[in-house]
C-alpha cells in the first residue's frame, strides 16, 4: 500500500501536464492589471493632447477677432472649436473653460495690487486694493473674462476631471470620484483687428 502510494506520487511529480495553466493562473492577473494601466495612461495622455490641440486651434481663431459663424459670439465660436477638436471625449458641460484677458504677458496670473496692512503677505478683507479688472472685488488673478480686443494678451485654459475607466485607476490616484484632473492652457496676443473701439485696423 505504501509502495503503491509512493509510486503514484513519483509519477505525479514527473507529470508536467497542466503546468502552463497553473503558470497562466499566476501571471494572468498581473498581465491584466498592466494592460489596464497602459490603457488608462494612454487615454489620459490622448485626451490631454486633444485638449492642448483644441486650445491651440481655438486661439488661432480667437486672435483674428473674427465674429462667430451663424450669429454666435466669438466666445461661443471658440468653445465650439474646443468641442469639435476634443471629438466628444471631453464633456464641456463639466469642463471649466476660461478666456482671460491681460494687458501684457508679464501680468498673466498676477494678482491685483493691494496694501498689505497687517504685513502677512496676502490680501485680507478690508485692505485697500487696485481693482484692475473692474469687477468690484480683489482678485488673485487680474485676468478679465472674454476673448479680448485688438492687441490684448489672452490666456485660454481648460480644466477637466477625466473619469477613469476602472476603479483600479481611481485607487492609484487616490481620488474618491474616480477621476484625474487634466489641464491645458495657451497664451497668445490678439492680432490688430478692428474691434469697434477705434484702436484696430
Amino acid at each position: 500500500m505504501v509502495l503503491g502510494l509512493a509510486a503514484c506520487l513519483k509519477r505525479f511529480g514527473k507529470d508536467a501536464r497542466g503546468t502552463p495553466a497553473i503558470e497562466f493562473a499566476f501571471a494572468a492577473p498581473v498581465m491584466f492589471v498592466m494592460l489596464i494601466a497602459v490603457i488608462e495612461i494612454g487615454m489620459v495622455l490622448f485626451v490631454t493632447t486633444l485638449m492642448e490641440g483644441a486650445l491651440r486651434d481655438a486661439s488661432r481663431y480667437g486672435i483674428t477677432g473674427a465674429p462667430g459663424a451663424g450669429g454666435v459670439s466669438r466666445t461661443e465660436q471658440i468653445i465650439a472649436i474646443v468641442a469639435d477638436r476634443t471629438i466628444g471625449l471631453v464633456n464641456l458641460d463639466e469642463a471649466n473653460i476660461q478666456l482671460l484677458v491681460y494687458p501684457n504677458f508679464g501680468s498673466v496670473g498676477q494678482g491685483e495690487d493691494f496694501v498689505d496692512g497687517n504685513g502677512n503677505g496676502q490680501y485680507d478683507a478690508g485692505e485697500t486694493y487696485t481693482d484692475g479688472n473692474g469687477n468690484g472685488q480683489w482678485d488673485a488673478d487680474i485676468g478679465a473674462a472674454g476673448p479680448g480686443g485688438a492687441g490684448d494678451v489672452v490666456v485660454y485654459r481648460i480644466e477637466y476631471n477625466w473619469p477613469l475607466l476602472t476603479p483600479l485607476g481611481a485607487s492609484l490616484t487616490g481620488d474618491e470620484n474616480g477621476t484625474i484632473p487634466l489641464r491645458a492652457n495657451v497664451a497668445v496676443r490678439n492680432e490688430p483687428f478692428d474691434d469697434g473701439s477705434g484702436g484696430g485696423v
